[in-house]
Order: structure tokens, then C-alpha cells, then sequence
């Protein structure tokens, strides 16, 4: 361990100290010989030679540190080292902890939660609302350079990097089996049940929507084609409706998409309160074929040509059909389960310097005592004259 100041030029204060000693010193100028009558016929002898003599050192030594500690914590001192060098045990939540400490026989081994706070195991760990990563690197960070750092964790791991992690120790990687329950991420997309609500002379553009439906029903039974005039209602189950009709959109449509849906209309429909729109489908040369913009909790889309082969050659292309379905249901985005044994983290990281301890706040409460000891000495009864 080492002492440091963050603020040396502040240590200048020091030389306050010379106050108390001024005060004393005053004190004493305070006491005048006081000259009797009787005195007067007795011969003058020489006067002894003064010396500088403080009263009350207990008092003045209280002081002389109170000003003393008053400058040290003006500079603002930190101590460097002072951490713990004993093995480090860091434990995903959901391990079981028996298992581990049986698995590793370490006595003067810390062991914690690999979670926010990094809790001891014998306290429950707070909720997981940060990634395994994102908490490894921060242990490794905190923790001494010569620190052995081991690290149980189940078969998979959630919410994992794009990669494998780098830290700047080596890592004694465990992993426990514990059951898990199946990711729900790896499992396909359903196809979108598409409602189509279309005018009288949009008839002949419906064709081509009614197609890319009947593909996604050969690929999932749950979809569904329902194609219809306008006056006919919305579903109240429905997710993704076509509006192929000229004009501005329908309030209640517009209240439907505002709540969670998702709209598909043609290039001629009108959304005014729409400013901006983002491209998600093009074509070869890069111009937009399909827009779209949130909309409250939802999504609106639209076609930027008119659906009919001669504006729009993609209406015949083969994967038109999946790249409808793309723009209506984007992918989710890959599953970041991981098995633990591929993501176990790699050396050569950054290193860390490790901050400081701030001896502030214990020097403030030192510095308290030691001004309520002074008052207690300069109020004392058993002082003949307070300074």
C-alpha cells in the first residue's frame, strides 16, 4: 500500500499550524506584572531571560493536528493497493452452488454472484438485467492483475456477444449442467395471416397479394388468406392488413395501426400524418419498392408503384412472395443463446489500472473526533483561562 495525494500543492496549508502556536503565544503576552508599593525599596536585580513556554500542551497538540488534518484533506488523499490477492470464484445465477464448491476445493477463495453488485454467495443476487459479458469485463477491471479468477457458469449462456470476449487474465472456465428451458428464438416464424381490404377496380392487383399469401399457407398452415371489398370490417384478431384502395386511409383503420398493427397500402393511398419514410425493400438498381414508418405501437407500409407487372416486374419474380413477408414480419434477430463451451473468454484484453481508495471520508470523521476533542478540552472546568 502507498499514500498519495491527488492535490499536493494543497499540503502548503500546512503552515496554518503556526496559528495555534501564535495563539499561545498570545495568551501569555495576556499576563502583566502587577507592581506593590513595598516593592519599590527593595534593590532592582536583573530580570531573567524569557522563555518561550506554551501552557496547556494537550490542548495545543489537539489543535496543531486539527489544523494538520484540516490540510491532508485539502489534498486529497487516496491509498493505492490494499486489495484483497485471494482467489476469486465469480457464479452465474442458476448454478447450483453446492455443485461448484464441490467441483472446486479452495478454502480462502471469495466467492460471489456473477451478477450487478457482485453480491456474496451467500446472499441472493439481484435481478440479471446486464449481460455476462458486460459483467465479466467489469470484474476483470476491479480485480488485481495477479488475482485467479474462476468462473462457473450453465451449459448455455443468454444475451452472449457477437463474439468471444477478451479480458486481461486467464480465466478457469467451469461449467456446471442445469436445465434449461428451450429457446423460444430458435424456433421459426410463423407466416403472417394477411387480411386484404381492397376497392372495386383494385381487383387485379389483390391477384398478386393472394398469391404471395397461398405461399406462405404451403409453408405454414397458419396462414390465412381473407380478401375482401372495403365496407367489409377488419378482423378483430387480425396482425397485418392490405389496403389496397385509393384515397386517404380510414380513421378506424388508422386507429387499428396506431394499436399494434401492421398496414400494408398502395402507392395511391394517403397516411397525413405521416412525414418521413424509410426504404426496406429495393430493387436491383436501388430505387424503393416498399416503405415503411412506425406509427404509433405499429407499422405502416407502402408500395411505391402501382402493383401491376408493368410498374412493378418483382409482382412476378419468384421471391416476391418472401420478400412481402420479410418487410411485413422483419426477422427476428438471432438467437443469443451460446453454448458456454464456445464463448469461454479469451486473454489478452486491456489491462486496468485500479482506482484508488479516497480516504476522504474516513479523514473527515477523524477530523470531527478530533475538533470535538478540542472542545472539549478548551471548555473544560479545570482550565484556569480558555485561550
Amino acid at each position: 500500500m502507498s499514500l498519495a495525494f491527488l492535490i499536493p500543492a494543497a499540503l502548503a496549508a500546512l503552515a496554518a499550524v503556526l496559528l495555534p502556536l501564535l495563539i499561545h503565544l498570545a495568551r501569555r503576552s495576556e499576563q502583566r506584572p502587577t507592581e506593590f508599593a513595598a516593592l519599590r525599596w527593595l534593590r532592582q536585580k536583573p530580570k531573567p531571560r524569557h522563555r518561550i513556554r506554551f501552557d496547556e500542551w494537550p490542548l495545543l497538540i489537539v489543535r496543531l493536528l486539527l489544523v494538520a488534518l484540516m490540510a491532508v484533506l485539502l489534498a486529497r488523499p487516496v491509498l493505492h493497493g490494499g486489495q484483497a490477492h485471494a482467489p476469486y470464484v465469480a457464479v452465474a445465477p442458476g448454478v447450483d452452488v453446492a455443485q461448484a464448491r464441490a467441483a472446486l476445493a479452495s478454502k480462502d477463495a471469495r466467492w460471489h454472484w456473477l451478477a450487478p453488485g457482485f453480491p456474496q454467495i451467500d446472499d441472493a443476487p439481484r435481478a440479471q438485467d446486464a449481460s455476462l459479458a458486460s459483467l465479466l469485463r467489469e470484474l476483470d477491471a476491479n480485480l488485481p492483475a495477479d488475482v485467479a479468477l474462476t468462473v462457473f457458469v450453465p451449459q448455455r449462456i443468454d444475451r452472449a456477444d457477437g463474439r468471444r470476449i477478451a479480458l486481461s487474465r486467464k480465466v478457469d472456465w467451469r461449467i456446471v449442467p442445469v436445465a434449461m428451458a428451450p429457446d423460444a428464438a430458435s424456433k421459426p416464424p410463423s407466416a403472417p395471416a394477411l387480411v386484404m381490404r381492397h376497392a372495386a377496380e383494385r381487383a387485379p392487383a389483390i391477384a398478386y397479394l393472394r398469391a404471395a399469401a397461398l405461399a406462405w399457407r404451403a409453408e405454414s398452415s397458419s396462414a390465412k388468406v381473407d380478401a375482401a371489398p372495403t365496407s367489409q370490417a377488419v378482423p378483430a384478431d387480425a396482425k397485418a392488413v392490405a389496403w389496397i384502395a385509393p384515397g386517404e386511409v380510414p380513421a378506424p383503420m388508422r386507429e387499428w395501426t396506431r394499436n399494434g398493427g401492421a398496414l400494408l397500402i398502395e402507392a395511391a393511398a394517403k397516411m397525413p400524418d405521416v412525414a418521413s419514410w424509410t426504404p426496406v425493400w429495393r430493387d436491383e438498381a436501388g430505387a424503393p419498392l416498399i416503405e415503411a414508418a412506425a406509427y404509433g405501437r405499429g407499422r405502416v407500409l407502402r408500395f411505391t408503384r402501382a402493383l401491376a407487372p408493368q410498374t412493378m416486374p418483382q409482382l412476378l419474380d419468384a421471391t416476391f412472395p418472401q420478400q412481402l413477408r420479410l418487410a411485413l414480419e422483419p426477422p427476428a434477430p438471432a438467437p443469443s443463446r451460446v453454448p458456454a463451451a464456445e464463448h469461454a473468454p479469451l486473454t489478452g484484453g486491456p489491462t486496468f489500472t485500479i482506482a484508488p481508495r479516497d480516504l476522504q471520508p474516513w479523514l473527515a470523521l477523524l477530523i470531527a473526533l478530533v475538533f470535538l476533542l478540542e472542545r472539549w478540552l478548551a471548555t473544560s472546568s479545570r482550565r484556569a483561562v480558555a485561550p
